[in-house]
């Protein structure tokens, strides 16, 4: 009974408050199934604000008729019949998009009874948000994100004491409108004493930078705070007053504040949500904690235990994250869903009490310099969906740990160090898998991840994107992958693979976003059957790959084709076949014919590479405007061709060609007057062709940024134009092999690049410089070569003193000239200089004492000249020990060459003294020595003669046959000797 009656009890209860319920609800909204009519006034209202808005969607279509509560996005009270909310979102739940615009009018007033306005998502071109909407007392909810206001935040907004929810997101562009006009202060939010979501993102909050967090310490129900991006530089150290007790989130996300993490943020006590990202924070990440006192402090507390995401990524925190696990594990049940450190200093290894984040869905912890394995206790966290720990410095093995991560999504450890073995059972439960990438960091040899996974094997997943690039995945194609139809990304690069992709592969019928198969050992041909998505890449360079170009889809952006095996011409319809191509690089083929002209159709393509080929004929009319519309390309490379003939005049087209490099084909003509248009141009690179005339004065106007300028091995005549002295960037001028003379440039020492540090022009590029005596090519540390090099043309004056101004030079090849005069005699002011080549001229005079100073060099050339004196010696000069750097100097002497100066031939001591004793005691013992090993050798070969009576017998008888053939030799010489002066006796009688 006693059960029966608390029961009934309990249903009476319930059923008495939802009585009242139901009353509420009535007297609230009315009865369901009767609803009030729109007010005429409020119909009026809306009409008006229709009217002053741009509708190009034509979403307003539905507000006609006289009840104004079925128009679309109007909602009225059921029992007043009062508009109660308006959203006009840009983009609505049902998905219809249409950007509304214009004027927001002013009948807004009339909707008296308003308590929600949604107008975010809209386009109100950069017009000021309304002051009067501050007048709109009942709103609870107002959004006007993303809707393109500009201007101040009006402060009539802080009339709205009712307010709940206040959203100005990204109303405003910190960047684009830096002035004082768009700075706004917060004083006016003191009065929504009601808000409880407040998002300020991208507003230009600088001037309330002192007194932000005072400023929202007012507002006593506030749960949700952004103010990401709003140009606060200031992070107080401590929090003013205790109101922020209902915080459960705070972002303040790309800030600057510059600072450490003050304690404060980890005291509130209900935080959910933290995010300090992109903040600039500096020194350790315990920094909030002042002491291990508050560290034990913070995990009795429990301070952090409903905090369930905590974003500190893209900062400059360093230290180890073993302690702040720690604080987080403190609770009995660790709310802790995302964690992302990512993007800092942090160091130290993977703590195993990681494993006690239980709750934990996502760990980034990507772009830090942690080292070691991954903890086996990573396995414990069954709910972890994401696993980002790519570019750190971590080694050792995966655990099989990791195959308990059934929920595992995504996972990314690329970029480290992994070696030992991963098999099918670090995978075979990871049945949700999307993303794996364990790709090893190819910079750091002599760790090696063996993926070891067998053919019979059927993964339980289908995987997007798969990176194993720099693992052993060889030697044959990775049969488990013929399932996988789903990849969008195929990373296989340097995987140690060889032989041909097997069918089945190119029967998968993917949909490709990269395809990326570089250097491994793959062969045969490529079907064109293959498929990709728009702005896809494909990376095959560094192959064995074969056969006639393959054209795929015309979604390719990026093809790279380099180093392999292709022949055949390149497919004259390209252009039409892969238009979207913005990189093209089929350089070191076997590719023939002629350039194909649909290449110029190619609008958006910025690089394009067909160096060492075989490519024949002349360089078609490729760079033509298109409507006017001059031609993308940045990079051009035909070098290592057969191609001939002069440049089309459609050069004039590049006009943002900064890389241009035709060396090595048989091209000619002089340089067309056309390239003046390219005013971008850093690298010309024209060598080892036919072109002739005078080298043009116009490139140095021009092109006034130029890094290198390489014309060696043409036919240019003329003298060298002084107007090259003015290129500032100038730091590898290669004229060498040409028929240029008149004097040597004196301005020379003028190219201030190779005067000063390189920083300022750090680049990556292509190209071949002769140093050391041989030939190099130079890509990632190009711009550390300075250069320069005027050889084997006949070039004629002194070599200029201003070029040891030149500090930072490199190399500097001055050979083949009809150069005369002295070396400079402060040549040692080139401290930098690895390279001097000065052989083959008329120099003079002595060789400079300073140029033992030169630390750097390595190469030195002064043979054939008419240097004299002694050779210079110490430091760098010791090691070049090589006599043919001095070769035909008949004035020269000292070592290395043979030749001595007269006080070379003087006694190495003086007589007197101890020098004498030593000496005197010196030859007594090789006097001693001498006499010894003639003993020892006589007795060695008379004893051999006295034993053995062959030998003996043998020897005397060698002995006798010598010593008749001596005298006949001489008695033969003396009677040749009498015969020539009796025949020129006889002569002079008959004269």
């Amino acid at each position: 009974m006693v059960y029966q009656f608390s029961n009934s009890g309990t249903n009476m209860a319930t059923t008495i408050a939802s009585v009242h319920l139901l009353f509420l609800v009535i007297m609230t909204y009315g009865l369901p199934f009767h609803r009030a009519a729109c007010i005429e006034t409020e119909k009026v209202a809306l009409l008006k604000l229709k009217r002053g808005l741009l509708d190009p969607s034509n979403r307003l279509s539905s507000w006609v008729g006289d009840d104004c509560c079925k128009w679309r996005g109007v909602f009225c009270s059921n029992r007043t019949g009062h508009v109660i909310k308006l959203n006009l979102r840009g983009l609505e739940d049902d998905g219809i998009d249409g950007k509304f615009g214009g004027e927001i009018s002013h009948s807004l007033l009339d909707l008296k009874y308003l308590n929600y306005l949604d107008l975010s998502m809209n386009d109100f071109n950069e017009t000021k948000i309304p002051k009067f909407i501050g007048s709109l007392e009942r709103l609870r909810y107002l959004n006007l994100s993303a809707a393109s206001f500009s201007g101040r935040i009006p402060p009539q907004l802080g009339n709205l004491s009712r307010l709940i929810y206040l959203d100005l997101k990204e109303y405003f562009d910190l960047n684009r409108y830096p002035d004082e006009s768009s700075q706004n202060d917060l004083q006016w939010i003191s009065g929504l004493y009601s808000l409880r979501h407040l998002n300020l993102e991208g507003a230009n909050l600088s001037r309330a930078s002192a007194y932000w967090l005072q400023a929202v310490s007012l507002l006593p129900s506030l749960s949700v705070l952004h103010l990401s991006s709003c140009g606060l530089s200031l992070l107080p150290p401590s929090l003013p007053s205790s109101n922020l007790t209902s915080l459960s989130v705070l972002v303040l996300s790309d800030n600057g504040f510059n600072s450490t993490i003050p304690q404060w943020l980890f005291q509130l006590r209900n935080l959910v949500h933290l995010d300090l990202s992109f903040d600039k924070l500096g020194g350790s990440i315990l920094d909030a904690f002042s002491n291990s006192t508050s560290l034990e402090k913070l995990k009795k507390m429990g301070s952090l235990c409903k905090l369930k995401t905590l974003i500190l990524s893209e900062n400059n925190l360093n230290g180890e994250i073993a302690e702040l696990i720690d604080v987080l594990c403190g609770c009995n049940n660790s709310s802790l869903e995302h964690l992302n450190l990512g993007f800092n200093q942090l160091s130290g290894v993977l703590p195993n009490s990681i494993g006690n984040l239980y709750n934990l869905q996502s760990l980034l912890l990507w772009e830090n310099l942690f080292v070691g394995p991954i903890p086996n206790s990573i396995g414990n966290l069954s709910n972890l969906k994401e696993r980002y720990l790519s570019n750190n410095q971590m080694s050792g093995t995966i655990p099989e740990t990791f195959g308990q991560l059934n929920e595992l999504v995504a996972v990314d450890v690329s970029e480290n160090s992994w070696e030992g073995v991963l098999t099918e059972s670090h995978l075979s439960n990871l049945k949700h898998l999307k993303d794996l990438a364990i790709s090893n960091n190819p910079l750091l040899p002599n760790q090696t991840l063996v993926i070891n996974i067998s053919s019979e094997w059927i993964p339980p997943f289908k995987l997007k994107y798969l990176d194993l690039g720099s693992c052993q995945v060889g030697p044959a194609f990775p049969v488990w992958l013929r399932n996988q139809n789903e990849l969008n990304i195929l990373i296989l690069r340097d995987a140690e693979i060889s032989g041909i992709i097997p069918d089945w592969f190119w029967k998968l019928d993917l949909e490709l976003d990269q395809l990326d198969l570089r250097n491994n050992q793959l062969s045969g041909r490529i079907p064109n059957s293959l498929k990709f998505t728009s702005q896809s890449s494909v990376h095959l360079k560094g192959n064995q790959f074969s056969g006639s170009l393959p054209l795929w889809s015309s979604n390719v952006s990026r093809l790279n084709m380099r180093y392999n095996l292709f022949s055949g011409p390149i497919p004259s319809d390209i252009g039409e076949r892969m238009p979207m191509l913005t990189e093209l690089d089929l350089s070191y083929n076997s590719l023939t014919g002629m350039l194909p002209l649909s290449i110029g159709t190619l609008y958006g393509l910025q690089i394009l590479y067909i160096s060492n080929n075989y490519l024949s004929g002349e360089i078609p009319e490729l760079w033509e405007l298109w409507d006017g519309v001059p031609n993308l390309l940045v990079h051009v490379d035909l070098s290592n061709n057969n191609l001939s003939g002069e440049l089309p005049s459609s050069v004039s087209s590049l006009m943002f060609i900064v890389f241009l490099t035709l060396s090595n084909n048989h091209l000619s003509g002089e340089l067309p007057s056309t390239l003046q248009n390219c005013t971008y141009l850093r690298n010309l690179d024209l060598g080892g062709n036919r072109f002739s005339g005078n080298i043009p004065a116009w490139i140095a106007q021009a092109m006034p940024s130029l890094w290198i300028l390489r014309l060696r091995s043409n036919l240019f005549n003329g003298s060298i134009p002084s107007q090259l002295c003015s290129l500032s960037s100038l730091h590898i001028l290669d004229l060498a092999e040409n028929n240029l003379s008149g004097s040597f440039p004196s301005c020379l020492g003028n190219l201030s690049a190779m005067t000063s540090e390189i920083e300022h022009f750090r680049y990556e590029g292509d190209s071949k410089v002769l140093t050391k005596g041989r030939e190099d090519s130079y890509r990632s540390i190009l711009y550390l070569v300075n250069s320069i090099d005027l050889s084997g043309n006949a070039l004629s004056g002194d070599v200029p003193g201003g070029l040891t101004n030149l500090s930072t030079l490199g190399s500097l090849n001055l050979s083949i000239n009809h150069l005369t005069g002295k070396i400079p005699t402060n040549i040692g002011q080139l401290q930098r200089l690895e390279t001097l080549d000065l052989s083959r001229n008329q120099l003079y005079g002595p060789i400079p004492a300073g140029m033992a100073s030169l630390t750097f060099l390595n190469h030195l050339n002064l043979s054939y000249n008419n240097l004299s004196g002694r050779i210079p010696t110490g430091n760098q000069l010791q090691a070049l020990d090589d006599p043919s750097i001095y070769r035909d100097n008949p004035a020269l002497y000292g070592p290395p060459i043979t030749t001595k100066c007269p006080g070379d031939y003087k006694a190495l001591n003086p007589p007197g003294g101890d020098d004498e004793d030593g000496a005197e005691f010196e030859m007594k013992w090789f006097y001693l020595s001498m006499g010894i090993g003639f003993v020892m050798g006589f007795w060695g070969v008379c004893s051999t003669l006295v034993v053995m009576e062959s030998w003996r017998q043998a020897y005397f008888r060698g002995v006798y046959k010598m010593t008749e053939w001596i005298i006949l030799v001489i008695q033969l010489n003396v009677a040749r000797l009498l015969q020539r002066k009796l025949n020129l006796g006889r002569s002079q009688s008959l004269s």
